[in-house]
């Protein structure tokens, strides 16, 4: 390297910062930042160890790296104390050896699908009873196989999935989705609770290739979790006479973890419940549409780091009065990594079904992909 006389010297990259670093750096924030991260969160950081015998150690290298990697394996556990989600992080899993993989490539199988009922919807989808909603970007369609009373479609005009989407497009299909909530609110009034849901590719779900949001509403309650988190959210102002959510974005803001976009509140979430989750908050009192920018920056930063299958969920008041306390609960999405599409082995396993999330994705990481 050529050294220039009276050049000052070069400076060093910026060191990243790491999951396994979080207890210091929650000890380090101000007292009243640190005192919210820990009425919210329990962390324990804990290494892993073994003895591999000599015939592993040339597998060991060429898989994880080298063999000091796998001797001590730093995990760092993260529980939610409000809501009790958990995770917990280790990356060496992220090079785990996948020797299950599938067949076709994902691009090939999108545009071997074209053609499929959702590319003329109107004749090879059915309605709804009250009737079909058009917007810009999508038209509405009634699920053929239910998982509730109201169970619609918003079929989107691409019929490939992984078409990058504008905040105009994004925010065009939340109204139009939202229209279609509304029209099976008129149609019983009952049916208060709005749920939006995107399963993108059969990794994450989606039965049928072409791009495709599903709705729901449902009677009676909300769907579990969100009342839970409801209820959880009220407990928390209750015995701490602070908003749950206001001090959730707090502590990740602090942490450097969250972003801001077009008003909304976008963090990689401490307790994802899988890989690389992102949690777009709105303001109590605010509808989905104002999150439109921030689902757009996050969907844009997870295909920017080359992800293609992903689960995505809003969560919302209802549309109706139901007698409850909903005025802490602001509009909010969420949106996880599914893994590759042609990898056979799930991301799901026992430990997520009954325990707690295994992750390997660092979440610093994944603010990185946000911020950039």
């Amino acid at each position: 390297m050529t050294v220039v006389r009276g050049a000052p010297p070069p400076e060093d990259p910026p060191r990243s910062v790491s999951i396994v670093e979080l207890e210091e750096r929650i000890a380090s924030l101000d007292p009243e930042t640190r005192a919210a991260a820990e009425r919210i969160f329990s962390v324990t950081t804990t290494v892993g160890r073994l003895d591999p015998p000599v015939e592993m150690r040339e597998w060991i290298t060429k898989q994880f790296g080298s063999v000091d990697a796998v001797i001590a394996q730093t995990v760092v556990r993260v529980t939610n104390l409000v809501t009790f989600e958990g995770a917990l992080f280790n990356d060496l899993r992220a090079r785990r050896p996948a020797e299950v993989k599938g067949g076709a490539d994902t691009r090939e199988t999108i545009e071997k699908a074209r053609g499929d009922p959702f590319c003329h919807p109107e004749s090879g989808t059915p309605a709804d009873t009250f009737g079909r909603i058009k917007g810009a970007h999508g038209i509405t369609a009634s699920n053929v196989a239910k998982y509730d009373g109201y169970h619609g479609v918003l079929v989107f005009d691409d019929h490939d999935p992984l078409v990058p989407m504008t905040d105009d497009v994004i925010r065009d299909r939340l109204v139009t989705a939202r229209r279609w909530a509304q029209a099976a609110h008129d149609d019983d009034p009952a049916a208060r609770y709005y749920f939006l849901l995107w399963n993108c590719l059969w990794r994450a779900g989606g039965s049928i290739v072409h791009g495709h949001m599903q709705m729901t509403a449902t009677r009676g309650m909300h769907y579990p979790k969100i009342e839970q988190l409801r209820q959880q959210a009220i407990a928390y102002d209750e015995r701490h006479q602070r908003d749950y959510f206001d001090d959730l974005w707090r502590v990740h803001e602090a942490l450097g973890l969250g972003v801001e976009r077009g008003g909304a509140r976008v963090f990689a979430s401490l307790t994802p419940v899988k890989e690389s989750e992102v949690v777009i908050l709105g303001r109590a009192g605010e509808d989905e549409v104002t999150l439109a920018p921030a689902i757009a920056l996050a969907i844009g930063a997870f295909r920017a780091r080359g992800v293609v299958a992903y689960n995505f969920a809003l969560f919302l008041p209802p549309l109706s009065t139901d007698g409850n306390d909903w005025r802490r609960f602001p509009p909010q999405a969420r949106l996880v990594d599914r893994g590759d599409p042609a990898n056979k082995t799930s991301d799901i396993g026992a430990m997520e079904l009954y325990a707690a999330s295994v992750v390997a994705a660092d979440p610093f990481r994944v603010v990185e992909a946000l911020q950039s």
